[in-house]
């Protein structure tokens, strides 16, 4: 649901935060945003910030790392045709917001000076996606640290072979407060908390490395012994798997890919080159291409940044819009694109709530919220029980994708060799290569296992990082080239 209630009590505590201690109110507001229309421009923003992040990490049995941040300031945006004029101080004051004001909107011609009418308040709408905690003071620091070393101890009684733990706890606070030239006000109390674990097993001289994690936007009480243990479990269980595994074969074959983090590569090989950017120029594989057939029947490609505690997700994003559920690719007709307002209005189509920006200090672009992909019909056994031979690729690594080809490179950190539908061992050093609009062509079969990340995904952009969530079902695609080391 949607309503300008949530963001009238998010207001309040980002005024408090933001604004009252550093003597400025929304007149200010008005006032530095009525200056840069004083030069015509199409569109301003002013965008606060106040964040407190904390992080700890364990390594040999003890904390080796403690770290704890405040960071605070304002962006100031200018936006005049495709050009964009952007200003930002840590130092919140009337006079800085006035001067990076005066500095922005230089962005449009002199001559076009004029009186500019200030636009009433509005409030925005929004979401109420999680809830408006400080994730950092919800467990005191001593219980931290003992989650950390229970971690520890889970891993170390979990197989002997285990022999070297890693763990980190992360926790941040992120306060943000929009104000925009046609008067729109909206503000959003953002928590997310992350916990890692990775461990080192050693079996005849080899060693094997394994991860696993998660979180979202709530608090530390999330991390219960249950979801400590099932993600030592994960952890311990890809590192033995990876002791044993065997050189991966080469060349073109079918390829599964499984449910959860796999997808991934959807988002590197298909979400970034639906970003509004990449396409109003004309720079991605997907431009100009809505209606188009652009993946296999079944494909159903959403972006949605409106689930519950998921850490991709915003109540609103960084330019005061309410986040959306878009579908990008129906039954594999390309629907439509992520927009953030600049990309929107001139390519003369709504914002979708995808402009994000990594702090004060960042402009904004269209970015990816949680990127999945629907579910099919087909049970997962049936679909690996149908390769002949090929690859089962259940994790990967890192991944990168050209935009404008839409080839992509991605590393499996887990795999296995199948055979006639069975399973035959583990294989290390496999990387999958091709091309995203290709690629989505030729899936095949599509699982009813369709699950989101455990909440682990840091997606980058020209220097910028935000948090993410990606999802897909156990997915058959056929003709993928792998890069293996047999």
């Amino acid at each position: 649901m949607i309503s300008r209630e949530p963001t009238i009590e998010r207001l309040g505590l980002a005024r408090e935060l933001l604004l009252t201690p550093f003597g400025l109110d929304e007149s200010h507001l008005s006032r530095a945003l009525a200056e840069i229309r004083a030069h015509r421009v199409d569109d301003a923003d002013l965008y606060f910030q106040y964040t407190r992040s904390e992080g700890w990490s364990l390594e040999e049995g003890i904390v080796k790392t403690g770290s704890f941040s405040i960071d605070q300031g304002v962006g100031v945006r200018a936006v005049s045709g495709e050009k964009t004029a952007f200003a930002y101080s840590d130092d919140i004051s009337e006079a800085s917001l006035l001067d990076a004001a005066r500095t922005v909107r230089s962005i449009s011609a002199a001559d076009k000076v004029g009186r500019a009418r200030v636009a009433s308040k509005k409030i925005a709408k929004s979401r109420s996606l999680y809830p408006h905690i400080d994730p950092i003071a919800s467990m005191d620091s001593t219980d931290k640290v003992r989650l950390l070393e229970r971690a520890e101890q889970c891993a170390r009684a979990k197989d002997p072979r285990v022999v070297q733990v890693m763990a980190g706890l992360a926790s941040e606070y992120d306060v943000v407060l929009v104000a925009r030239a046609d008067g729109l006000m909206a503000a959003d109390v953002r928590p997310l908390v992350r916990l890692s674990i990775t461990v080192i097993a050693e079996q005849n001289g080899r060693r094997e490395v394994g991860s696993a994690g998660g979180g979202g936007r709530f608090g530390l009480a999330y991390f219960t012994d249950e979801q400590i243990g099932q993600y030592v479990h994960e952890a311990v269980n890809a590192a033995l798997v990876n002791l044993e595994s065997r050189p991966a074969p080469a060349g073109e074959m079918t390829v599964v890919l499984g449910p959860g983090w796999p997808g991934v590569l959807l988002h590197e090989a298909v979400g970034h080159g639906l970003e509004g950017d990449f396409n109003r120029k004309g720079s991605s594989a997907f431009s100009g291409r809505i209606g188009q057939r652009v993946a296999a029947k079944g494909v159903t490609v959403l972006d949605d940044g409106t689930l519950a505690d998921r850490r991709g997700s915003l109540n609103v994003d960084d330019e005061g819009h309410a986040t959306q559920r878009n579908v990008l690719i129906e039954d594999g007709i390309l629907k439509g694109y992520i927009q953030d307002a600049m990309n929107a209005r001139l390519m003369g189509v709504k914002p979708t709530g995808n402009g994000r920006r990594e702090s004060y200090a960042h402009i904004p672009m269209p970015r990816m919220t949680n990127t999945y992909m629907l579910g099919g019909d087909k049970d997962p056994q049936e679909i690996v029980a149908s390769i002949k031979k090929g690859l089962y690729a259940t994790n990967f690594g890192g991944g990168q994708v050209d935009i404008t080809s839409g080839k992509f490179v991605f590393s499996a950190s887990e795999a296995y060799w199948v055979e006639n539908g069975k399973i035959q061992y583990p294989v290390k050093g496999a990387t999958i290569v091709g091309s995203g609009p290709e690629s989505l062509k030729k899936v095949t079969m599509i699982g009813n296992d369709m699950r989101l990340d455990s909440g682990v995904g840091t997606c980058g952009k020209e220097g910028q990082s935000v948090p993410v969530g990606v999802g897909q079902p156990t997915m058959r695609i056929d003709g993928l080239t792998v890069g293996g080391t047999a």
